[in-house]
């Protein structure tokens, strides 16, 4: 189908039904071998690569529309899929095979003085509804992430990204089909119409349990407000990176470089650079030209401008701001504690990084920075499920609620108490 599918006064039954469909999958899911779910995995990717020249025309699709209206580079680069990139979503799907299966993993176990044996066992969440925006490639993350953890998932993906995110997910379920699991188990909503997303958030009749929203910060303002159950906030990546001037210039420079141009649109990419007024005056001078060099717009404040005609003047709201392309904010802060209250101020508690050798300056930045991620001599980019050998993941979540920072299989369980007795009855 070339044209976006729009449905409208049955978008309620449409997406009851799916809720449904998806509780059934749920308890087939929860109880699934590991053979099973590793085996749909794999045979997803195999229909991946089989399909990629399908997959590359439908993204010419998405493509074409979102350069017609003119979207930024940076968006199309997010949304483009190529043999290479679809290539990587099928190692994606392999890799996540090869990880442990957490479903009946037990957490912790003791025994009380009356002999009852306790254990806490993780179990899947249920059904899992993921609303995500451009990135076609979190269809197969998200999917496969919940399969593995024995959840049956409801993903809706953005328009801009609708006969891509389709391709991607019949392969999906040619893998499911092929393992003898339920089709339903990951489903894609078919319509791009917004109401969905409404239904999606008032819980489908009780049949979702828990939303995970990945994308800009209008959805995930929304999904806060308005959702009735429980939601692994996903909020902008607002990500700092701190030069101290204890830092070392030769290693810290390649490293800003990296935090920011390695991939800008990514939550981890860096939007702000701070660096220490006490510094050597060569420290801000080097981490500017290195990003005016590398393609980088640079917006700064008087400090930061006088040191290259080339940077333009920052304004207040480019503090809170996350690009997403190649321009960064760079801001000269009077040491480690004023560049801790910027973090505080502006920040989205997602990634944020100190440059320093000062074993005593680091260790205060990564207890008082309250991010999900924190990190000492290392780029932001590292922020990802993957890179923490947790495999591929749904989004680093920013709130402090049952998971934080990547969202991998872990994180999308929960758990019950198992108790084993031999009689035990207990005393009035």
């Amino acid at each position: 189908m070339n044209r976006v599918e729009k449905l409208s006064a049955d978008t309620k039954d449409v997406m009851a039904e799916l809720g449904r469909q998806a509780k059934q999958a749920a308890s087939v899911l929860a109880i699934a071998s590991r053979e099973e779910k590793d085996a749909a995995l794999i045979a997803a990717a195999d229909a991946l690569r089989h399909s990629t020249a399908s997959i590359v025309e439908a993204n010419a699709l998405d493509l074409g529309a979102a350069r017609e209206v003119g979207r930024p580079d940076a968006f199309v680069d997010r949304l483009a899929l190529d043999e290479k990139r679809i290539d990587g979503i099928a190692k994606g799907l392999e890799a996540i095979a090869k990880l442990d299966d957490p479903v009946g993993a037990t957490i912790a176990e003791w025994r009380q003085p009356n002999h009852l044996k306790i254990e806490r066992v993780r179990t899947p969440l249920g059904v899992i509804g993921v609303i995500y925006e451009s990135r076609p490639n979190v269809t197969a993350d998200a999917g496969a992430l919940c399969l593995k953890s024995g959840n049956a998932a409801i993903l809706r993906g953005g328009s801009e990204s609708f006969h891509s995110s389709r391709a991607i997910h019949a392969c999906l379920v040619t893998g499911l089909k092929a393992a003898g699991l339920p089709a339903a188990a990951i489903q894609l909503v078919p319509t791009t119409d917004r109401a969905a997303v409404g239904e999606m958030l008032r819980g489908l009749d009780g049949t979702i349990d828990v939303i995970v929203p990945r994308g800009g910060k209008s959805l995930v303002g929304r999904v806060q407000d308005e959702a009735r159950v429980p939601v692994f906030a996903h909020l902008e990546g607002i990500c700092h990176v701190y030069l101290d001037r204890g830092a070392d210039l030769d290693d810290a420079v390649p490293i800003i470089v990296n935090a920011k141009m390695r991939r800008t649109g990514i939550c981890g990419a860096a939007e702000t650079l701070l660096v220490d007024k006490e510094a050597p005056e060569e420290f801000l001078k080097s981490a500017v030209t290195a990003l005016l060099d590398a393609g980088c717009e640079v917006r700064g404040d008087a400090q930061t401008q006088s040191v290259d005609p080339r940077v333009k003047a920052a304004t207040e709201e480019d503090w809170p701001t996350e690009y997403l392309d190649k321009i960064i904010s760079v801001k000269t802060v009077d040491g480690v504690d004023e560049a801790i209250s910027h973090i505080s101020t502006y920040g989205s508690q997602h990634t944020d990084c100190i440059l320093t050798e000062c074993y005593g300056t680091a260790e205060h930045f990564l207890k008082r920075v309250d991010s999900a991620i924190v990190l000492h001599n290392a780029s932001t980019q590292f922020a990802d499920g993957g890179e923490f050998g947790m495999g591929a993941e749904i989004g680093i979540a920013t709130g402090k609620m049952h998971a934080r920072g990547p969202v991998g299989l872990e994180q999308l369980t929960s758990f019950k108490y198992v108790v084993r007795g031999a009689g035990q009855t207990r005393p009035e």
